[in-house]
């Protein structure tokens, strides 16, 4: 497969994914350290950018480690900016069956800043995205803030068919298994809306 003349982390995210990246199946992640995940091959630049879709792999990293999902280097405590994220209750997460993997310690009434699948960007990343990108240019929900120092990070989980070997076993019929899909992001604010299921009705 050709390599493009678009250049990864410049003219396309380096979250993105390629024509030239097909999908793996699932099998153990060092991303998630050894959980089974979806996997995919690392062909950054080869083939065509699928822009609305975001690499398994490169995503979970991009999350656990911090790196922009931009230019794909890591982002510092002083440089870490959201576009998309919004404050929202735990419980509201909970509430809409989003919160499963919260810490049960976490109250309700905490809020958070809901990143969903998008790590932070570098201040100059968020720039550059949002005068570049139509999808970004278009959306009229994108609220850049600075993102907060703590975090909690957690599984998007998928239903994939589960190989034989999972089971010891042929599978018959087939069965499938939870495996990891993305990350998700959430910053922890320190505050808290005690009226939040009055808001989120």
């Amino acid at each position: 497969m050709k390599l493009s003349s678009l250049k990864v982390g410049v003219d396309v995210p380096w979250v993105t994914s390629w024509t030239g990246e097909p999908s793996l199946g699932v099998g153990p992640c060092p991303s998630v350290g050894g959980a089974l995940a979806i996997l995919q091959s690392d062909n950054p630049g080869q083939g065509k950018p699928l822009y609305s879709q975001n690499h398994a792999v490169r995503q979970r990293l991009s999350v656990r480690d911090m790196r922009c999902p931009m230019c794909g280097h890591p982002t510092l405590a002083n440089d870490r900016w959201t576009q998309v994220a919004h404050p929202v209750a735990a419980g509201r997460l909970r509430a809409d069956r989003r919160g499963g993997w919260l810490p049960a310690e976490l109250s309700d009434d905490s809020i958070l800043v809901d990143a969903g699948a998008i790590a932070p960007l570098h201040r100059a990343c968020v720039d550059r995205s949002l005068r570049y990108c139509p999808h970004l240019k278009a959306d009229p929900h994108i609220d850049v803030r600075r993102f907060p120092d703590r975090w909690i990070v957690l599984p998007l989980m998928a239903r994939a068919e589960a190989s034989a070997q999972l089971f010891l076993a042929r599978p018959t019929p087939a069965r499938t298994a939870a495996v990891i899909g993305f990350l998700q992001l959430c910053g922890l604010t320190g505050e808290r809306d005690p009226a939040w299921r009055g808001a989120g009705s």
